[in-house]
């Protein structure tokens, strides 16, 4: 029993990348490297996708975010297709806002950015929020609503709820796949 070749040389360049620019850096309050949620979200796209500049693009989405890589360097080293995708991911910070202030502006351009993305940017999408709503899940059984101090939200639960449930809609088009119904189960047993 061989197994089917795949070429994953994208991918795994992506994978070596992405570790380089997340190195020493810790997943916020979790106790393990960052580099665990962006394989967690490659894994969710590949429950949707074989396509390995997706898979690329799922290891890459918070380099440009929560680095100092920029969209310039995605592109030259992967292409504009998966440069465009982990752009789309990237959260936009106003210069002079707090992270606070910002949030809900940040969030909301994020839902209607993600409503008018590609179907392959939203599944890319689907990676990082289906990861996310599975640390919130298990970081709320265990702790409960003092969960929501750890983040920068003003509103605490009833914000994450708006905002999660606001990606939902805008990914709604993935409504098929098994990530998206584990994204909304989980959803409904945190927010209820």
């Amino acid at each position: 029993m061989g197994n089917k070749y795949i070429d994953t040389a994208l991918l795994d360049k992506a994978i070596v990348f992405a570790v380089k620019a997340h190195e020493n850096t810790e997943r916020r309050g979790k106790g393990f490297p960052y580099i665990v949620h962006p394989m967690e979200a490659v894994e969710i796209v590949a429950s949707m996708t074989s396509d390995q500049e997706l898979l690329a693009a799922a290891a890459l989405h918070d380099t440009v975010e929560d680095t100092d890589v920029t969209v310039e360097q995605i592109r030259a080293e992967f292409g504009d297709r998966i440069a465009a995708i982990v752009d789309s991911e990237s959260d936009r910070f106003t210069e002079g806002v707090s992270e606070t202030d910002s949030w809900r502006d940040r969030k909301q351009a994020a839902i209607d950015r993600l409503a008018k993305v590609s179907t392959d940017s939203k599944m890319v999408a689907m990676g990082d929020k289906l990861s996310n709503m599975r640390a919130i899940y298990r970081d709320y059984m265990k702790d409960g609503d003092k969960l929501w101090s750890l983040f920068h939200a003003p509103g605490g639960k009833a914000d994450h709820e708006w905002h999660y449930r606001g990606l939902a809609a805008s990914l709604s088009e993935l409504k098929d796949t098994f990530a998206y119904r584990e994204f909304v189960d989980l959803l409904e047993k945190v927010f209820g």
